[in-house]
């Protein structure tokens, strides 16, 4: 039943701005194709080349002119790939976790895209969800809403029948029907979120890329300046040395580093997605590198999540099939839940009927007062009933008796030690007094995989702690089985915040008893020490957790404000999805570590290189054309690099920028010297002009500087080894020195040098790249002994 609204937009036109990133993190409309081309083209970057090519005419050095345009249109290509390579990743990751509305129609319930619906339509929300548009209520007791999204106020706000419930409000307590009032533009919701904003903190990865970028703009700047300085003292043209200064600067700044990394990360963040984790925001990918504590809820994760039912006590003059069809009138079919699920189960095994029941209010299960309550009509009478946490319900008998009280504790403690979790069920007599039913043993075994995954993340280095409300007997028989350990904490022992409860958190193999807020503290306690943690998360009341956490990872049947607050959403459950994602996520940090190593030491071997070949020498050892022909011929493979295969470390990275720096600078001061080599064979052994010496050295720094690629592909590990780098990479690397090799031995753009000293020329660099590999892979070596 699509539709229209009062603005005449189909529905999915009207909900298109409604994305599962959360309200407070609207996504933005993506540019047209040609608008990014155009700021591509005249970016704050570009401009500098157009200054470079308006000199060319000024000096009417007309090649250099057609060239420079050429590398302006190139750098506008690349960078509109990049960019849209990354919207179109982003762009299926937001399909993915498209968010969804229980929706009438037909007289069925079903789940429809929120992008669906339309004015008009039935929903129900409840618990956990977001509300996906403006909505009337109409049907229900009360909706507690937290609206501080909307409004900035921290309050949460009752809502009852007859009321407007605003899309982007988080149902915290409540489930209630409403009719659709209002979609995409004209909610309240939409009329404001150019008003809403967040502040971001800023990541490892956009610390990295400011320290990388600082480093060689400095460089870049301080040489030459110095190179411009002594020219003009040299009287040479003015002109001249302004567009080749200009030229050496375009070259030497890294303006494709935070792109080329961007991309990196959201070509990652597809192939993340494909192992059922999707990233929401595609710097998590880094932090999920990282991470080093995973505090992993049990149900679902651990375990299977398929709760069923074993052993059943009654009380008093209740039998078994009572405690089933009262567990049964406390539930609701349609919800879904694996709990009530497991009751309606059973009693289909006992063929009981409960049709003699009428159900008159039913208020679900909520997390802070732990049960469910139905008020039903039996025979002509009213009562309640409930069931929920064992303690919960007991609470609930006024005229309990000690030993209610003691065959309540001693059944539940006998529960636990066999790994099952109780669950108490009551009902009232007619004169409306709580009476014990009984108790049933639900039991929810571990995954199959859980154990070997547990295992592998350990050799990761990932402390894995498990979360669970159950209690502490019942987390050590399920932690027994997995091989977890049994130092487990009760979530009272870290009420009060001190170094002595934040060493008892770090050394805690679980939690146990953990109701959702004290997962805030657990991950607050983790952090203080210095830990990157991940945090599972479901329900509503664990959105803080997930929010705080370094790695918010909210699991496959999650809320819908569980999921608007993490950084992570699993599409499948188990913790091995979580340990996949990680192992992906360190190969995509190892994609970008190894550009930005690339990136620093090219920068360093050509900025180096020329400015003291000019200063010493008086010589110019390329040309401006040439300068610009290796920036074109570099931009092919760093497109590739996004797709390479890398090896993932075995321990949690870190951007170490002390190392990458000292590698790359080494990788860079070989290069020089080994330019600075072969400039002196070529003037001084082969005697060859300027203009063919100039052919000469372009065709090694074109060369040696793609032979880089693939030193930087891994930091401890021979060139030679295994992963191989990927097809596409391997053939735009020899594929640009191909065409850099043609260019110089025919004589393109450049005095040519022929086949002979072109064959010299790469068996030269091969034999600096070998010199270079045995170098790296020392003193990286070295470095990590030092632990640099």
């Amino acid at each position: 039943m699509l539709g229209t609204n009062d603005k005449g937009l189909t529905s999915t036109e009207a909900g298109k701005r409604l994305e599962i990133y959360g309200p407070n993190e609207i996504i933005e409309v993506k540019k047209s194709a040609l608008k990014r081309f155009l700021e591509n083209f005249w970016g704050p970057i570009p401009w500098m080349i157009e200054i470079a090519a308006v000199l060319s005419i000024l000096i009417e050095h007309w090649d250099d002119f057609i060239i420079i345009i050429a590398m302006l249109l190139v750098n506008a290509v690349v960078r509109f790939w990049e960019e849209n390579k990354a919207d179109n990743a982003v762009e299926l990751l937001k399909e993915k976790l498209a968010l969804k509305a229980r929706t009438m129609r037909d007289n069925k319930w079903i789940e429809l895209p929120a992008r669906e619906l339309v004015p008009g339509d039935l929903i129900r929300v409840r618990l956990g969800d977001i509300i996906p548009a403006d909505i009337k209520l109409f049907e229900g007791d009360f909706l507690t809403l937290d609206e501080s999204v909307l409004t900035g106020e921290s309050l949460p706000v009752d809502k009852k029948s007859s009321d407007i419930a605003f899309e982007g409000a988080i149902v915290r307590k409540g489930e209630m029907n409403g009719i659709v009032v209002g979609t995409g533009l004209n909610t309240f919701f939409g009329k404001t979120t150019s008003l809403v904003s967040g502040a971001k903190k800023r990541s490892h990865f956009q610390m990295a890329v400011v320290k990388i970028g600082n480093y060689l703009i400095i460089l870049a700047v301080a040489l030459v300046t110095i190179v411009f300085v002594v020219e003009l003292v040299r009287l040479e043209n003015f002109f001249e040395i302004l567009q080749f200064a200009l030229v050496l600067i375009i070259a030497a700044i890294p303006v494709a580093l935070p792109a080329v990394l961007m991309v990196s990360m959201a070509v990652g963040a597809a192939d993340l997605a494909k192992k059922k984790a999707i990233a929401k925001r595609l710097l998590a990918i880094e932090e999920l590198a990282g991470m080093d504590v995973l505090c992993s809820d049990k149900t679902g994760t651990i375990t299977k999540n398929e709760i069923s039912i074993g052993e059943i006590v009654p009380f008093d003059t209740f039998t078994a099939e009572d405690v089933i069809l009262y567990g049964v009138l406390s539930s609701r079919e349609e919800d879904k839940d694996p709990i009530d699920d497991s009751f309606f189960t059973k009693l289909k095994e006992m063929n009981r009927d409960s049709s003699n029941y009428v159900v008159k209010k039913f208020n679900p299960f909520d997390p802070v007062v732990k049960r469910t309550e139905a008020i039903l009509e039996e025979n002509g009478k009213t009562i309640k009933v409930s069931k929920g946490a064992v303690q919960v319900i007991l609470n609930l008998i006024s005229n309990k008796s000690n030993d209610l009280e003691s065959q309540v504790k001693k059944q539940s403690e006998t529960f636990a030690s066999q790994g099952y979790r109780a669950l108490g069920i009551a009902r009232t007599d007619q004169d409306g007094v709580w009476q014990y039913v009984g108790l049933v043993a639900l039991f929810d075994p571990p995954r199959e995989d859980s154990a070997e995954t547990i295992k592998n993340a350990v050799s990761m280095g990932i402390d894995v702690k498990m979360v669970t409300g159950d209690h502490v007997a019942i987390a050590r028989q399920i932690s027994s089985e997995l091989g977890m350990g049994d130092n487990f904490v009760s979530a009272s022992q870290l009420m009060e915040k001190n170094e002595a409860t934040e060493k008892l958190a770090e050394g805690a193999n679980g939690f146990a008893e953990v109701y959702p807020e004290h997962k805030y503290n657990i991950v607050e306690y983790l952090q203080d020490r210095g830990h990157i943690v991940g945090m599972t998360g479901d329900g509503v009341n664990d959105a803080p957790a997930l929010k705080i956490a370094d790695v918010g990872i909210a699991v496959s049947n999650a809320t819908d404000a569980a999921k608007s607050a993490a950084d992570i959403v699993l599409t499948d459950p188990g913790l091995s999805v979580i340990i996949g994602a990680t192992i992906e996520s360190r190969i995509i940090f190892e994609r970008m570590k190894s550009y930005a190593t690339y990136r620093i030491a090219e920068t360093v071997r050509v900025l180096i290189f020329l400015v003291m070949a000019i200063l010493i020498f008086n010589f110019y050892p390329i040309t401006a054309i040439m300068i610009v022909l290796l920036a074109l011929l570099n931009d092919l493979p760093i497109m590739t690099i996004a797709f390479d295969n890398a090896r993932p470390s075995d321990v949690p990275v870190r951007w170490k920028m002390q190392r990458v720096l000292i590698v790359a600078s080494t990788l860079g001061i070989i290069g020089v010297f080994f330019s600075f080599m072969l400039f002196l064979i070529g003037k001084d052994v082969f005697n060859l002009s300027l203009p063919t010496l100039q052919t000469f050295i372009f065709l090694k720094l074109a060369v040696g500087g793609h032979m880089t690629i693939y030193l930087t592909r891994s930091e401890d590990h021979h060139f030679w080894k295994k992963p191989y780098p990927a097809k596409i990479l391997f053939i735009a690397c020899e594929s640009t020195q191909v065409v850099a090799t043609i260019f110089a031995a025919l004589g393109v753009l450049m005095t040519p040098i022929g086949w002979a000293l072109a064959g010299f020329v790469w068996l030269y660099a091969f034999g600096a790249f070998a010199v270079a590999n045995f170098i790296k892979v020392a003193l990286v070596r070295y470095l990590r002994r030092n632990k640099n």
